[in-house]
């Protein structure tokens, strides 16, 4: 998102939830290996939402896994990704902070690509100063107020 998108969302009150996907948190250098790597398996395999045979999609996954193990030192590192919701803070405030993973595919964060090493993000958080509660905000108390008011909006709205 663009700063003024975000801006416009939490003039709304909403709130911005910071992907755990490498590539949105850090831009990889051009690395022109890498790169063929992955067009000759796109190549090889077709567009992924189109891959109807699981096997096929679970070997697809295996060797974009390996390309992307290859080439590890270009994913974001918990720090980038926490440096990504230090610049959202500054830009429009700890209420329309959140968290958004990409477990169900892996978002390649270096530190926490899976569920049990979530604490790393905490942990840095805390390191750089946030509060108990900035982080309560962060990890979930955000995102159910906006959740929360669109309840309340759709009973008024279903009631009138």
């Amino acid at each position: 998102m663009t700063d003024d998108m975000i801006k416009t969302l939490a003039e709304h009150d909403g709130v911005i939830q910071i992907c755990f996907v490498s590539d949105f948190v850090k831009e990889a250098q051009p690395n022109p290996e890498r790169d063929a790597e992955i067009a000759a398996l796109r190549e090889k395999y077709g567009e992924w939402n189109k891959i109807k045979d699981e096997k096929v999609r679970e070997q697809m996954r295996e060797d974009y896994y390996a390309i992307r193990q290859k080439y590890a030192g270009d994913r974001a590192s918990v720090e980038d990704l926490v440096n990504h919701i230090d610049y959202v803070v500054e830009l429009v405030g700890i209420d329309h902070v959140g968290i958004g993973t990409d477990f169900d595919g892996g978002g390649g964060v270096v530190g926490c690509s899976e569920v049990s090493q979530l604490p790393s993000v905490t942990i840095e958080l805390v390191k750089r100063g946030y509060s108990e509660e900035q982080i309560r905000k962060i990890w979930g108390g955000n995102i159910m107020r906006v959740l929360t008011k669109v309840l309340e909006v759709s009973k008024e709205l279903q009631n009138s």
